[in-house]
């Protein structure tokens, strides 16, 4: 086992499916930003919370860690255009995107297979990455069928 290979791991990593999210929050000027994530994890049911990581290098790591919070949207399989819309380095990534704010105030993405709203619990060193703890305030769930992330494969 070559440990030292970041491809091959990358590739290893890649063998555990994963559901594909979108995590949304609101900056300190009051715009929504929002990212595709895939680890994205429940944590715990009392309290209600769920974990995410962010690459320490990505664009809008400070803005989601200043955040006060954030909500994950659970992708459907009918949503591959919004998964790679929100992988995409546009300015602005609500453009024509069908959302309205939670309770919290953060971005929910209509049509979703599940959210949650989540209030800011904690964050940890996670190596090249930030991990951030949030804590479920509220959620919705629908009947659709999963979009999931396999072999650097979508579907």
């Amino acid at each position: 086992m070559n440990t030292q290979n970041n491809k091959d791991l990358r590739k290893a990593f890649g063998m555990f499916p994963t559901g594909i999210t979108v995590v949304t929050a609101i900056d300190k000027e009051n715009k929504p930003i929002g990212m595709t994530v895939n680890s994205f994890s429940s944590v715990s049911l009392d309290p209600p919370l769920v974990l995410w990581s962010i690459a320490k290098k990505q664009p809008s790591y400070s803005l989601f860690l200043d955040a006060n919070g954030y909500a994950v949207n659970i992708l459907s399989k009918d949503q591959v255009k919004l998964c790679n819309h929100f992988a995409s380095p546009l300015n602005d990534k609500f453009e024509n995107i069908n959302w309205k704010l939670s309770e919290n105030g953060f971005p929910l993405i209509n049509d979703t297979l599940a959210w949650f709203d989540c209030t800011k619990w904690n964050d940890y060193e996670g190596g090249d990455h930030k991990i951030l703890l949030g804590k479920v305030t509220s959620y919705g769930i629908s009947n659709m069928d999963p979009l999931t992330f396999w072999n650097g494969k979508i579907s």
